[in-house]
C-alpha cells in the first residue's frame, strides 16, 4: 500500500466513482453490479490502498473484454444452513459479489449472532477493508479472507517454490469511536506493491522477497524478473513459519471450504472468498465488546512511541483519516492510474472526470 503524492491532480471522489461506473456500464456489467465495483474500487483509493483501488479497472476491463469476468447473472447457493452458505460466484464480479455476501452474512448474523458465506469461482475482488465500514457501523464484526487458486507467489517458510497468494485476511471490529480496520497480508508484501514500486524504479522498504538463489532482498525486480524470485511470508527468512501458517488457515478457509483450489484445473483469474459477521448481541454484548476494544485503543494511543515514532495508531486509523481528508478536498490517485484508463475512457466514449 502507498498513498499518492500530495502533488498530484485530485478528483471528486463521486465523480471518480460515476466515471467507474460509467465504464464497466459501457463494457457491457451490469448497472447494479457495475455501481459497486466502482463503489468499492473507489473507497479502496479513499482508504490509501492505492494498488487496490482504481488501479484495477483497467484490468477488470479487459477481463471483461476478453470474457473472463461475467457481466450478468447471480450466483448459485450450493449449500445452505441457518448461519452458512457456500455459492458459485459464476465469475461475478468479485466487488458485488463480496458486497451480496456481507448482506446475507449479516442478515444471517442479526438472527443467530454469526453468518458465514464461502464463494468460489469469484471474481478479482480488490481492497478487502472496502467492505467493513458496512458491518462495523452497525456494531458488528466483519471478516474477508480471499485467495486466487491460479497464483503461486508466496514461498512456504523454508522453501524456494512458490506455492500460495498472498492470502489477506481483513478484520472489522467496532469500538465507540472509529472502528479498528485491520486488512494484512499473510506475505510481507503485495504483487501489486512490488510491482508499483519497480515501475517507479524504487527498491522496497526491506527485504521482503526472495530471490531465485534463496536470498532474501529489497529488489521488486525479483519478482518479475528471470530468474524469478517470489514473496516471502510475514516473518520473512527467520520467522516466516508465522505468515505460512497463517496462508495455510486461510486456504482453509475460503478454498478448502469452497471446495475449489489448488487441486482442481486452473479456470483464470479470480478467487476463493470468506465472508463472516459477528454480532457482539449474540455473546457478550455489544457495549461490553465495546468496552473492551476501547481499553484497548486507549492503551495503544498511551503508550510510549519508540524513537522516530511521533504516536502509536491503530490499525485503519489512518486510512479513516485519509478517507475524510479526500472526500473533503478530492482524491489524488496514484500517478499510474488515470494514464491506463484514459484510452478504455476513449473506446467507451465515457469522459474523464473533472479535476478538483
Amino acid at each position: 500500500m502507498s498513498a499518492a503524492p500530495a502533488s498530484l491532480p485530485k478528483y471528486p471522489a463521486a465523480a471518480l466513482a460515476a466515471f467507474a461506473t460509467s465504464l464497466c456500464e459501457r463494457a457491457g456489467v451490469r448497472g447494479d453490479m457495475a455501481s459497486d465495483v466502482a463503489d468499492v474500487l473507489v473507497t479502496g483509493d479513499l482508504l490509501g490502498h492505492t494498488t487496490h483501488g482504481l488501479a484495477l479497472l483497467a484490468p477488470y476491463l479487459a477481463e471483461i473484454e476478453k470474457g473472463a469476468m461475467t457481466k450478468d447473472g447471480a450466483p448459485t447457493v450450493v449449500n445452505s444452513r441457518p448461519a452458512a452458505q457456500a455459492w458459485d460466484g459464476h465469475r461475478l464480479p468479485g466487488p458485488w459479489l463480496t458486497l451480496r455476501a456481507l448482506d446475507t452474512a449479516q442478515a444471517m448474523a442479526a438472527t443467530h449472532g454469526t453468518g458465514t458465506v464461502v464463494i468460489r469461482r469469484s471474481h478479482h475482488i480488490a481492497c478487502l477493508a472496502a467492505y467493513l465500514l458496512r458491518a462495523t457501523e452497525r456494531g458488528r464484526i466483519a471478516i474477508v479472507e480471499s485467495s486466487d487458486p491460479i497464483v503461486a507467489a508466496v514461498v512456504p517458510h523454508g522453501g524456494l517454490t512458490p506455492i500460495v497468494t498472498p492470502n489477506p485476511i481483513a478484520a472489522g471490529l467496532p469500538t465507540s469511536g472509529d472502528p479498528i480496520l485491520i486488512d494484512v497480508s499473510t506475505s510481507i508484501t503485495s504483487m501489486g506493491f512490488a510491482k508499483q514500486e519497480m515501475n517507479a524504479g524504487r527498491k522496497l522498504p526491506g527485504p521482503w522477497l526472495i530471490d531465485h538463489a534463496g536470498n532474501a532482498t529489497d529488489d521488486p525486480g525479483a519478482l518479475f524478473n528471470e530468474p524469478k524470485g517470489a514473496l516471502l511470508p510475514l516473518g520473512g527468512l527467520d520467522a516466516g513459519y508465522k505468515g505460512f501458517g497463517l496462508a495455510l488457515l486461510i486456504e482453509a478457509l475460503t478454498a478448502g471450504l469452497a471446495g475449489l483450489g489448488r487441486a482442481d484445473p486452473t479456470e483464470g483469474w479470480g478467487g476463493t472468498v470468506f465472508v463472516q459477521v459477528i454480532d457482539p448481541e449474540a455473546f457478550g454484548g455489544l457495549e461490553a465488546f465495546r468496552r473492551q476494544m476501547d481499553h484497548l485503543v486507549r492503551s495503544a494511543h498511551e503508550s510510549k512511541p519508540r524513537p522516530g515514532v511521533e504516536r502509536v495508531r491503530l490499525p485503519g486509523e489512518a486510512g479513516l483519516r485519509r478517507m475524510r481528508e479526500q472526500r473533503e478536498r478530492g482524491v489524488a490517485l496514484y500517478p499510474t492510474i488515470m494514464p491506463s484508463l484514459a484510452p478504455w475512457a476513449e473506446r467507451l466514449a465515457v469522459r474523464l472526470p473533472p479535476v478538483c
